[in-house]
């Protein structure tokens, strides 16, 4: 059974199993439920999280109830404990917003809640981030969380984003990276999906980043803050929340 589950969860992608589970939750949580992992995502206790991940699988990381995955209730910790976010009126942009935030965030009466995508049906806002349809300085706060590694001129996308932020505005903008690499690897003229998840980690990515990603969001005029926040809890709320202590939160802010 668990070889099972690990198969399905590394075949299906993550946004159609929530969509999957959203019936399924009530029944999902019942077999799950316990006291030693917590998702501060929907505040239930469980007994165990799933694994995941594209090849070799992280053990605890999905979370049964949310789905979140631990970058996912990483930053919803660090909007917790550190910001106002979820008191304080914002006008906020969400670039391709996870399920799991989604339905949260549109819910907050303090939020002028805005989300934009170019594919997705369940948008606010279709957008293409090369070219935002939105005057410059019209934000609060940005989330746009894997979303770039997408994006072959990453650089236009990071300039649009920046145009569209107010100034003493802030952002999170999540990517998968490697610490142990200096120097984004990308090549563009690999398109084969195939060789794109042997290279990248994933057939749609174009790219891992390197540690050089600050660089490039400090280029276009952000101040950047690469905070290790999963760093901030003991081993025990680590192991609890299902976090990754090497993953990076990447702040960035905008004079």
């Amino acid at each position: 059974m668990k070889q099972i589950t690990k198969f399905l969860l590394n075949k299906i992608p993550r946004p159609l199993l929530i969509k999957m589970s959203i019936w399924a939750r009530p029944v999902i949580y019942q077999f799950f439920k316990g006291d030693q992992f917590y998702d501060p995502i929907d505040g239930r206790s469980y007994r165990k999280f799933l694994p995941y991940g594209y090849g070799k699988q992280r053990e605890n990381a999905l979370s049964p109830g949310t789905l979140s995955l631990e970058r996912h209730r990483q930053m919803w910790l660090y909007l917790q404990n550190e910001t106002d976010f979820f008191r304080k009126n914002y006008k906020v942009l969400h670039i391709a917003p996870e399920q799991e935030f989604l339905k949260r965030f549109r819910r907050m009466r303090n939020l002028n809640y805005i989300s934009a995508d170019l594919f997705s049906p369940i948008v606010d806002v279709k957008a293409d981030i090369l070219d935002l349809p939105f005057a410059d300085e019209s934000f609060d706060i940005i989330f746009c969380n894997h979303v770039l590694e997408h994006i072959e001129d990453d650089a236009k996308a990071i300039s649009e984003l920046y145009r569209v932020m107010k100034p003493k505005g802030w952002g999170i903008f999540q990517v998968p990276m490697k610490n142990s690499l200096e120097v984004t690897y990308e090549d563009f003229s690999i398109k084969d999906p195939k060789e794109r998840q042997k290279h990248f980690g994933q057939y749609d990515h174009v790219r891992w980043y390197g540690m050089d990603y600050f660089d490039r969001l400090k280029k276009v005029g952000f101040e950047v803050n690469p905070n290790f926040y999963s760093q901030k809890f003991t081993d025990e709320e680590v192991k609890k929340y299902g976090l990754n202590k090497n993953e990076i939160l990447p702040i960035v802010s905008k004079k």
